[in-house]
């Protein structure tokens, strides 16, 4: 094969249909029509003596031939497209840069207010927009669409570049009259009525099932070790939600610590050491090698490690 002869667009297009599995969603996605696309199919299949996509009963599928292929093409357009990048100045006191970040609720109740306050301190017109693990997927952060994910991941691309923000073990949070806050033990931990609260990773969350334990989480991954397991009133994947039942409800509420002393000047509120052993969590950021170089996202990105550590100065 003579790269020479090789169209650049058909190694786009071979990338987006891998991505898409389909030639409508493809040609949307590149803004071109579909019979572009379905040319471009055909020109790639002759390229690479190999069908690419083939039809089944679950739809398009790689061939075994594509899927050696993808991460290769994809690496060889993300070097491009970083090479091509032009270096800019960045200037944040006049900025109207949007940064886009996915956030865990997590991330959301204790990185980003300190974050936000010191944007709007030396960076006034910059607009940050937030959104749910939802409504992100792994490649929208890899196409540089969403300049940062904010969140505890457990795999990772290794196309991504990622850096941790911090570390953080549990706490329980409970009202302050609760019946066992001045006995806590495991025994009296196991008695009482929990609130579950979690969202990690991406894409839409599914309902919970309190016997799939393993699903359920670090918490009752680790009571499980010790052949323990708690009683779950109520799930949710919203911390705020998560403290508020602690209090008017009376349940406990086993949370990241940094996110139980958000309360912990409310005398409302007693926060405690969980009676057993919980391996700590990391939060993470990740971001697109597209933006790695980017001056404005240099920028935010040594913002969201200076908030970090205001916060833990805060929370020590």
């Amino acid at each position: 094969m003579n790269i020479a002869k090789i169209d650049l667009n058909l190694l786009i297009y071979l990338d987006v249909l891998l991505r898409e599995k389909n030639v409508t969603r493809a040609a949307n996605r590149l803004n071109i029509t579909q019979p572009a696309m379905s040319n471009g199919l055909k020109r790639l299949r002759n390229l690479f003596n190999d069908p690419i996509l083939v039809r089944t009963s679950d739809g398009m599928v790689p061939t075994e031939r594509a899927r050696a292929l993808s991460p290769a093409i994809r690496k060889i357009l993300l070097d491009l497209e970083e090479a091509l990048q032009g270096e800019e100045e960045f200037n944040e006191t006049s900025s109207q840069r949007v940064f886009r970040i996915m956030a865990s609720d997590y991330a959301a109740s204790t990185l980003l207010p300190n974050l936000l306050r010191k944007v709007n301190q030396i960076a006034p017109n910059v607009i940050i927009d937030i959104m749910t693990p939802s409504d992100v997927r792994f490649h929208d952060v890899e196409a540089g669409k969403i300049d940062m994910a904010i969140n505890r991941f457990d795999e990772l691309p290794q196309s991504f570049h990622q850096k941790t923000i911090w570390r953080d073990g549990f706490s329980c949070l409970l009202s302050a009259d609760n019946e066992f806050v001045n006995q806590f033990d495991l025994n009296s931990y196991l008695s009482s009525k929990h609130v579950w609260v979690s969202k990690t990773g991406f894409g839409v969350g599914v309902g919970m099932d309190p016997k799939d334990v393993q699903k359920l989480g670090w918490v009752d991954e680790a009571l499980s070790r010790i052949g323990k397991k708690r009683d779950i009133k109520v799930f949710t994947r919203n911390y705020h939600v998560a403290m508020q039942l602690a209090f008017e409800d009376d349940l406990v509420a086993t949370l990241p610590t940094k996110a139980a002393m958000l309360h912990q000047d409310d005398p409302n509120y007693r926060i405690l050491p969980p009676p057993f052993d919980i391996p700590e969590i990391e939060l993470k950021m990740i971001w697109s090698p597209l933006l790695h170089h980017d001056a404005s996202h240099i920028w935010f990105r040594q913002l969201v490690i200076e908030a970090a550590k205001a916060h833990e100065s805060r929370t020590a």
